[in-house]
């Protein structure tokens, strides 16, 4: 497709005209990189389910880490600059947005958020420049939707915490430097204590495997033994599991953003492909149903870019709510999966090939459909919203 044809597919009512002259430079950043240094490489290792260790440095040249964060090294950008960074790693491949978010959105969200000033100059600014990895461990082996019932025990022994339990599903643990383990304290409250990797009696080197989509970012199960940490490693203002839920509610509006990403980029190569592949004497994009599709799947995009551009502004204002970041979350991963399905179909068996990236991004989205709550967790917490009644026991 020719540079005019390409950004009318990405941007079909012009909303990144709406873009600051930084947002756009941000923009364009991050798609330059993700054009030049993942596409070429990732396929091979989401095959091999092999994390990308050589994007990081170049990652971190693009100074995007922390986002939204202000001060302590971290770029202070608008929430819809963070949230075309999403799309745009996205757009590419939605592991090395998963490392990012969880690196940058999770772990940093919560030191920012819920840490001290002396927490946060600490740990923000090597995490700003990828000098320290992060993580985020909230997920259980028997409480994922239910993470409110977490077992992990966090028992003060004089001048330190001794954590005990089990995490899964832990992105970035294997390979991170530090990661925010969420756990009981003695009087029944759910704190956020900082582990740093190498801590005796902290395991986090299980890596899961067999997984069908986000191959090439690693999540593991961590085992907590008696760990010892010093008391200034609880985040000073992470006292119920109201905090983790607001770190959730930031970082649900990424995963919308991620979403509109594996959905422009299976547009993408869906238009592309159907007007150079002939079948029947002509280009496939001539025929009726295929049209059809295209038109589906470009006003499915369209509608989950409006809705994350205003969710954007609601965050900006401080007028967004739970159920809003929920809402997003679910009409998105849902209409991006239709995307994503219909892009495979017109593609055919070629599809299937990760050569043409649509494979990937379709079983990506599986894994997106999952954490931070799945489709049935989001329309529960909207249904509460809307009704007054809960549905969770």
């Amino acid at each position: 497709m020719s540079t005019s044809e390409l950004a009318r597919t990405q941007d079909y009512y012009l909303l990144d005209e709406t873009l600051s002259e930084q947002e756009r430079a941000i923009r364009d950043r991050v798609r330059a990189f993700a054009d030049r240094d993942v596409l070429p490489v990732i396929n091979d290792y989401w095959e091999q389910a092999e994390f990308p260790f050589e994007l990081v440095p170049k990652l971190a040249e693009l100074g995007v880490a922390g986002t939204s964060i202000e001060g302590h090294g971290c770029p202070g950008m608008s929430r819809l600059g963070a949230g075309v960074v999403a799309r745009e790693l996205a757009r590419a491949d939605g592991s090395v947005n998963t490392f990012f978010g969880v690196h940058s959105g999770l772990a940093m969200g919560a030191i920012d958020m819920l840490g001290s000033e002396e927490q946060r100059r600490e740990w923000l600014p090597p995490m700003a420049r990828f000098e320290r990895i992060g993580a985020f461990g909230l997920t259980e082996p028997e409480h994922g939707s239910d993470s409110v019932s977490l077992e992990t025990t966090a028992r003060r022994d004089g001048a330190e915490y001794v954590l005990n339990g089990a995490k899964r599903w832990i992105g970035n643990a294997s390979i991170a430097d530090v990661t925010v383990i969420w756990a009981r304290d003695d009087g029944g409250d759910v704190g956020a204590y900082l582990v740093p990797n190498g801590t005796r009696g902290f395991d986090p080197e299980t890596v899961i495997t067999g997984k069908i989509g986000k191959r090439a970012v690693w999540q593991a199960e961590i085992t907590l033994s008696d760990v010892r940490i010093p008391l200034d490693y609880k985040l000073a203002h992470a006292n119920t599991f109201e905090d983790a839920t607001r770190v959730l509610n930031q970082t649900r509006g990424g995963a919308a953003w991620e979403c509109v990403g594996h959905a422009m980029a299976c547009l993408e190569a869906a238009l592309s492909y159907a007007k150079e592949r002939h079948q029947f004497g002509r280009p496939i994009a001539s025929f009726q149903l295929v049209q059809a599709k295209l038109a589906t799947m470009q006003a499915a995009t369209t509608a989950m870019q409006l809705m994350c551009f205003r969710l954007a502004q609601l965050q900006e204002s401080g007028a967004m709510t739970g159920p809003m970041a929920s809402l997003a979350k679910l009409h998105n991963v849902r209409n991006a999966k239709v995307v994503c399905s219909e892009a495979r179909d017109i593609l055919g068996g070629n599809g299937l090939l990760l050569e043409y990236h649509v494979a990937r991004h379709l079983t990506d989205l599986e894994i997106v459909d999952t954490y931070e709550g799945t489709d049935t967790i989001q329309s529960l917490i909207v249904g509460r919203d809307l009704t007054g009644i809960s549905a969770f026991s």
